[in-house]
Formats: structure tokens, sequence, C-alpha cells
């Protein structure tokens, strides 16, 4: 298959035709956040397996928006003890191995530095946020974990593996349901959330782009975990039993995932696209990179021909991803419930549901094609 045919180059056409005419995308310029970093990533991924330097200069260009020349982050802030804003330095890596610029190795010390001085739960699982006490929710392994197994792989800071591990394992612990095997969203250990139940801590239900962090998290970690990392294998083992587990609540027809993992088709419920995506990707690359076994292999290609035929359009202003929940959380007014994870905003072209497209269509033709890209990022 020719590469302009590709869906992942397909679509990160799309993403830079919607640039202005100084090359900047307005979505992608207006903040530094998790969801521009993670297309940024998206696409110099793409750009680095079909050498495609244009992909990788649009990462720079819009990364350089916010990486002073002293090296500080423009609109980050380390007290905020976010960890939504460690997921753009996964960019940094790449650039400071490509440009040789020192600039981008301090942001990536700055953000390193958050995570040493992170609060923590008791038994040091880190707060997702400042302002959201003594809670641990999936999708802020996915921002922080790979980041630091790439920084301890980086800088030889081996001590920093055993971090990513704990973090990995103790949420895996603290969410996991044992009849499902699938996680629940958030876990608060005060227990004194709306959400919380009052004897686990754990949030009420399974959002799929949740686990889809989570998913994603253990893969993109375990790529730098040194083979002798005592644990290395405990962490394919768990990343091995969640994968099984999906594979049990694929949606038979569609080889898709719903927006609340284990309610099929009850009212209201719908097959959702940016968390299928994630589980696609995360399925896709464990298998290139050998971490799970071959019964991975039939739902991944049955989910994405299910994706593609069921919610992706193409048309003259390019490729659209239907079917993305806009967005969800655990607060006061986000209690958890079933009703308010289906009333979420539903939503086209959300960048939350295309970078993830991405990745997952990037992974998928890397499978198919049994290699891995050709350049350094």
């Amino acid at each position: 298959m020719k590469q302009e045919s590709r869906w992942s180059v397909l679509t990160a056409d799309t993403i830079l035709r919607q640039a202005d005419s100084e090359g900047h995308h307005p979505e992608i310029a207006r903040r530094w956040a998790y969801v521009p970093g993670m297309m940024l990533m998206a696409i110099a991924r793409t750009g680095d397996c079909y050498n495609k330097e244009a992909y990788i200069d649009f990462m720079k260009r819009h990364m350089d928006l916010f990486v002073q020349a002293d090296g500080d982050i423009r609109g980050y802030r380390i007290e905020e003890y976010n960890l939504d804003q460690i997921n753009q330095g996964k960019n940094l890596f790449a650039l400071s191995a490509k440009f040789q610029d020192f600039r981008y190795e301090k942001a990536s010390h700055t953000l390193a530095a958050q995570l040493l001085s992170q609060p923590r739960t008791t038994d040091g699982g880190f707060w997702h946020k400042k302002v959201y006490p003594f809670q641990m929710w999936l999708d802020g392994l996915y921002m922080s974990s790979p980041f630091l197994a790439q920084y301890a792989k980086t800088y030889n800071r081996p001590e920093w593996f055993d971090e990513v591990a704990h973090q990995l394992l103790l949420v895996e612990r603290r969410t996991r349901d044992r009849k499902t095997g699938l996680l629940y969203h958030g876990w608060d250990e005060a227990k004194e959330q709306v959400w919380a139940d009052p004897e686990s801590g754990r949030s009420p239900h399974f959002w799929s782009r949740a686990v889809g962090w989570y998913a994603m998290a253990l893969v993109d970690s375990l790529e730098f975990f040194p083979v002798d990392h005592p644990k290395r294998g405990t962490l394919m083992g768990i990343f091995e039993r969640l994968c099984r587990a999906l594979g049990r609540y694929q949606e038979k027809e569609s080889g898709l995932w719903f927006q609340v993992l284990d309610q099929g088709f009850r009212e209201g419920n719908y097959l959702e696209t940016s968390g299928s995506s994630m589980f696609i990707y995360a399925l896709a690359k464990g298998l290139r990179l050998q971490y799970l076994e071959q019964p991975s292999r039939s739902i991944a290609v049955r989910a994405y021909e299910g994706l593609i035929n069921r919610f992706v359009e193409v048309n003259d202003a390019g490729v659209h991803l239907h079917s993305i929940c806009h967005g969800a959380g655990l607060s006061d007014d986000r209690n958890g419930s079933y009703e308010y994870y289906i009333n979420e905003k539903v939503v086209s072209d959300a960048q939350i549901g295309v970078a993830p497209f991405i990745l997952a269509s990037l992974e998928m033709e890397m499978l198919e094609d049994s290699r891995v890209g050709g350049g350094s990022l």
C-alpha cells in the first residue's frame, strides 16, 4: 500500500491542512496541554515512520511556541501539580536527540522535577492534580508514566523505572474489578468524593477512554524498560490480562467498544471511537513488540476494520472521525454515573479522538508491514 493511501498519512495531512499561513494549527498552538501534545506526537511518529520531514517540522514548530530560549515552558506552572501537563513533554526527547538543543533537555528536567515532588496518596500514588486530593485517575498514568520511563532511559536514572512500575501496578490494584477484569475510571483514597464508593473509594463505572489511557500507558512505558527490571514481566502480565478482558467486551458485530464498556446496548450507550482507537493502538503495538500473545491480533484487526468501515469518512476536507466523546471527568458535578457518561457530548473530528486514531493506524500499518519506523523519533 502506498504511503499516501495509508490512514495515518491521510489523517495527518488533514491536520496539517488546517494550519494558518504561518504553519500554526489554531487549536494546537493555543496552549500547552495533553491533547495538543498527543496530536503532535502522533504526527511526528508518522513522519518518522514514513520519512516525512514536514510532519516533524510541524511538531517542532508548535513545541517552539512554548519552549522558550532559556528552556522555560510558556503557560506551564509546576505549582499546579497537574499530571495532564506532563504529556506534551513526551515530544521533548525526540527534539533533544534530533536537534541537540539544551532547552529541550532543560524543559524535560523541569517536568521530571514536578513528578519528583508530585503530591501522593499514602502508598505513594501520584494525585491526578493538586486540586484533586488523594485521587488517582487512569488518565494520569498515560500522562506521566511513559514520560518518566523515557526520562529514566534517556538520562540514566534507573530509579525512575521503579517509580513507573509502582504507579502502574498501584492504580491497577486499586481500580481493577475482579469479575470483569476491567478498571474503574478513578480511585479516591479519602473516600470523600461524591463519585467514590464508601468502601473501596472507586468510581462506579468503566469508561472506555479511561481504560484506553491506561492500556496505552502500559505499552508505552514498557517500551523503555530494561529487560532485566524485576517488574517488567509483571507489567507485561497485567497488560496481557487487561487485553484479554477487553476482548471479552468487544462488541461482536462491529469489533468496537462501548462508551461504558460493560453495559452493551443499554439505552443511551454507544460505540465510542477514541477509546476504541486507544485499544487498537495498545493491542497493535503490544503485538509488534511481542508483549502480547497472538489471540490479541484478531481482536485488533476486527476492531480496526470496524472503526474504518463505520466511523471514518473522507471528503474534500480530508479524513473525518465520528462518535467521539468530547470529554469526561470526575468531580462534584461529574459523578461518574452511567447517565453522566452517556450524556456527555458526542462529536466528530475532536483531536482527543483523531490523535489516537492516527496512532492506532500507524501501529496497525507497522504491524502489517512487520517493521519498525525508519527514523529516530
